[in-house]
């Protein structure tokens, strides 16, 4: 019976319409925006962290660690068009869907970073991160007088 839900409500277009409204933006020519995709991971040392930057300089690429929140912002830029001999022949662009702009990601992590021991490494569109956890300072403990 949950089938026959399943194949009903995927025929409403009113859910259909609902499903569109909340799915990821597209831009004009019906391709996704730029998207980063993250990878986590944490020993007992440090967070490593992957982020797909595929298309972005190293220049365009800012990190920046506050505490236990990380931020990574990139910026895909257009080169200036030139001239192109074969657009000069009468030849048109029918389509593109390369996207230029910016994107940035914001998260927290359990523990705070050690901000002056942090790594960042940028190749083949992926960028690497180790985050290594700030040492936890002990309680100090106060005496009443």
């Amino acid at each position: 019976m949950s089938q026959l839900r399943l194949r009903e409500s995927a025929t409403d277009p009113f859910e259909a319409a609902f499903r569109r409204f909340f799915s990821p933006a597209l831009a004009d020519t019906g391709t996704p925006l730029m998207s980063m995709r993250l990878d986590v991971t944490e020993s007992a040392a440090a967070y490593q962290v992957q982020a797909e930057l595929p298309g972005v300089r190293k220049e365009d690429i800012q990190v920046r660690v506050d505490g236990n929140v990380v931020q990574i912002d990139a910026e895909s830029r257009s080169e200036r068009e030139q001239q192109d001999p074969a657009k000069a022949k009468g030849e048109r662009v029918l389509r593109t869907e390369r996207y230029y702009g910016t994107i940035s990601r914001t998260f927290s992590l359990a523990s705070d970073i050690d901000d002056g021991k942090v790594e960042a490494r940028y190749a083949d569109g992926v960028l690497q991160l180790t985050l290594p956890k700030k040492a936890p300072q002990e309680g100090r403990k106060i005496t009443v007088q």
